[in-house]
């Protein structure tokens, strides 16, 4: 699998997580249908589980008159995954981490989401 798709599943999994209390390890079994997980699908959910309060407060320092629980799941969780990737994963480049985070964000989102998830990613950048 490669990192675009493995992406793409750890945040199906990762939207999942937001919205039912499971743990990171279930949540995975459940949706792959695979027993065999990625291992970059497993690093991106164990990941971002595992420090969801510290990219929560990246995230906060970056808006602008929102706070973390007006975003919409999607967007929140897309910001987590990229924000996760730019501190966490130094074998992936930032801007590859927007890339992505905007691909995620108009595939899954609304129309403003690909810009809004860029304009935060931006931010959280500089």
């Amino acid at each position: 699998m490669n990192r675009h798709a493995a992406r793409e599943k750890a945040f199906q999994i990762l939207f999942q997580l937001d919205m039912n209390d499971k743990e990171p390890e279930q949540a995975m079994k459940d949706h792959l249908e695979s027993l065999e997980v990625d291992p970059f699908i497993k690093t991106l959910v164990e990941g971002v589980a595992a420090n969801k309060q510290t990219m929560d407060s990246v995230i906060t320092a970056s808006l602008e008159n929102w706070t973390i629980e007006r975003i919409a799941s999607v967007e929140r969780t897309v910001l987590r995954i990229a924000v996760y990737e730019i501190r966490w994963q130094e074998d992936v480049p930032v801007n590859v981490s927007i890339n992505e985070a905007v691909e995620l964000a108009n595939l899954y989102g609304d129309e403003k989401s690909g810009k809004f998830v860029n304009g935060v990613l931006a931010k959280v950048t500089t």
